[in-house]
């Protein structure tokens, strides 16, 4: 009797795990029918802009900058980080701004001790084919994932702080993001704009709009994300409320499961 209920016992265990398998894998890969395009309202041009990247507590992790350029009807926007480790952080979007944004490619290469694995993964909006590699820091093993995701018209990788810009004053918008755990997951991201943050330029007061970038998983699927310790965290993104907006501040992880950064934009100083 005892060994029965043992048997029994077990038998439901593994039963549990299972079902708990498919259903995060069902949730992982389910996805609204919709998408939500992001109307251009300020055209982007040509930019070159510097960034900085510290931790939380202000310690100086990297430095870097932003390169945009316009190729006959596509923009293209590129930005890297030359960390003081030696890592590299580089990210490469192409896309397009005929009355709505769309992305046409997307590459993203992280290399160096700053990450848990050198990566470099890449994606393509109409084909929906996607390219990873990853090579392990312990042991140098090096894996490789090719295929092809359905992709809605509104995945915006690389673009969010493009979007933010364009959004009208207090709306709320969720778009789609391909994330890489090495293998691509499409997942959506709401933005939510909150109350606005005064800023000194100068000896000028701005205010500047916090938009919290969630994760939107749903109750079921962030009921068994907190199950095994992969929630994301929230994101923020600070964009200039004025009449011309502008990039401010960023404060999320650079990839998953990783600490919270902060990237600010910085100026040219002139050597003392």
């Amino acid at each position: 009797m005892k060994s029965n209920f043992a048997l029994k016992r077990g038998w439901i265990i593994g039963l549990s795990t299972i079902c708990l398998c498919v259903v995060l894998a069902i949730l992982l890969s389910a996805r609204p029918d919709t998408a939500a395009l992001v109307k251009v309202r300020f055209a982007e041009g040509l930019v070159h802009g510097f960034l900085v990247v510290h931790s939380l507590d202000g310690t100086l992790l990297a430095t870097g900058d932003l390169r945009q350029v316009l190729r006959g009807g596509e923009v293209e926007n590129r930005t890297g980080f030359h960390f003081k480790d030696g890592s590299l952080a580089e990210e490469t979007v192409v896309y397009t701004q005929q009355r709505f944004f769309s992305v046409q490619t997307y590459r993203s290469v992280q290399h160096g001790p700053s990450f848990p694995e050198d990566m470099e993964a890449s994606l393509e909006r109409s084909s929906g084919k996607y390219h990873v590699k990853t090579k392990s820091h312990k042991n140098g093993e090096e894996k490789v994932l090719d295929g092809t995701l359905e992709l809605p018209e509104d995945t915006y990788n690389g673009l969010i702080p493009v979007l933010a810009k364009n959004l009208p004053k207090g709306a709320v918008e969720t778009v789609h993001m391909v994330v890489f755990t090495p293998e691509p997951k499409l997942i959506q991201v709401e933005m939510i704009p909150g109350g606005e943050q005064k800023l000194i330029v100068g000896d000028q007061s701005k205010a500047a709009i916090d938009y919290d970038l969630k994760p939107k998983l749903g109750t079921w699927l962030k009921f068994f994300a907190t199950l095994t310790g992969r929630v994301p965290p929230d994101n923020h993104l600070w964009i200039l409320a004025d009449e011309v907006p502008a990039f401010i501040r960023f404060e999320g992880p650079f990839y998953l499961q990783g600490p919270m950064w902060r990237v600010d934009l910085t100026s040219p100083r002139w050597p003392e």
